[in-house]
């Protein structure tokens, strides 16, 4: 067998069909994951953003630059969620009431004022009334004191 023929026999070889389909299912792979990477830039961009059209135009840019569009994407995204940014001002919020030593403001004049105090100290508005058995404040909508269990 001489060169040519040993070549053209390996060439016959590569033109079965197999091949081409082989080669079609690579490519069905690779726009299945290019697809993925899209709908994943979209929903990321989502969770990130309260913009719809930040959400669109991102996986638009994936779309379009295919990997280096995704990488682009990566790089400028906002550093986190919605939902910790929120979460984040809620403990906060909550370290500040607990740092405060659970003091509250008088409706009136806005000072600080402590849980069992009957008026306010500084505008002398009255914040609660005193149980008639033990004398602990209690809320006005309260018909008996949890305390003692005396009905007001």
């Amino acid at each position: 067998m001489d060169l040519f023929g040993y070549v053209d026999s390996i060439l016959n070889f590569f033109r079965l069909p197999i091949w081409r389909y082989l080669i079609y299912g690579i490519i069905f792979v690779l726009i299945i994951i290019w697809l993925s990477y899209v709908y994943w830039t979209y929903r990321d961009a989502r969770l990130r953003n309260n913009s719809l059209i930040a959400a669109i135009f991102w996986a638009l840019v994936v779309l379009l630059f295919n990997f280096l569009g995704l990488i682009i994407y990566l790089i400028l995204r906002p550093p986190e969620y919605i939902e910790d940014v929120k979460e984040r001002d809620l403990e906060i919020e909550r370290m500040k009431l607990l740092l405060d030593g659970g003091q509250s403001e008088c409706p009136s004049c806005g000072n600080k004022v402590a849980p069992d105090f009957l008026i306010c100290p500084h505008c002398r508005k009255k914040l609660k009334n005193p149980c008639i058995s033990c004398g602990r404040p209690l809320e006005f909508s309260w018909k008996v004191c949890p305390y003692c269990k005396t009905a007001q």
